[in-house]
């Protein structure tokens, strides 16, 4: 599939435009997920963007929680869901997304990172995360990645 910083035009397509996210998590204190503060509303989102040349959906994802929130870590390349989502232009269009999510284990939040002065970060046990996201999809999500965590390995 070939990546592009273009937006379609909602007009010519029926389609869902496509997202990419980051889910990103620690085990510090039980499983944890980081939520960011969205620009337009400051409602509880995950990193997300659109889809970036040259970089594969999961890079795009690991690029967004950088800018975002600062987040250095180990991203897997497989989505392990994904979630739909209405978004509100500044022409007052709207949107149906869709947004692949990507799991990424965080080793380190910077002290610096591009967006750091317009949004907010917090980290919040997996349940209450899936509580405060206003997607049901992306509760789901969470939840199913939370059951992977409790398989036993090996």
């Amino acid at each position: 599939m070939t990546t592009s910083t273009a937006v379609r035009d909602p007009q010519k397509s029926s389609e869902p435009h496509l997202q990419f996210a980051a889910l990103p998590y620690r085990r510090d204190n039980g499983l944890e997920v980081m939520l960011v503060s969205s620009l337009d509303s400051g409602r509880w989102i995950i990193p997300k963007g659109w889809p970036m040349d040259g970089l594969t959906g999961y890079e795009t994802a690991a690029r967004e929680a950088f800018e975002e929130a600062g987040l250095i870590g180990t991203i897997a390349p497989q989505s392990i869901g994904q979630f739909h989502y209405q978004k509100r232009r500044k022409n007052g269009a709207v949107w149906l997304c869709r947004v692949e999510v990507f799991p990424m284990e965080v080793t380190q939040q910077r002290k610096k990172w591009p967006e750091k002065h317009d949004r907010v970060t917090k980290w919040f046990s997996l349940e209450q995360a899936a509580e405060l996201v206003r997607e049901e999809e992306l509760a789901a999500v969470m939840h199913q990645f939370a059951a992977l965590q409790r398989v036993p390995q090996g």
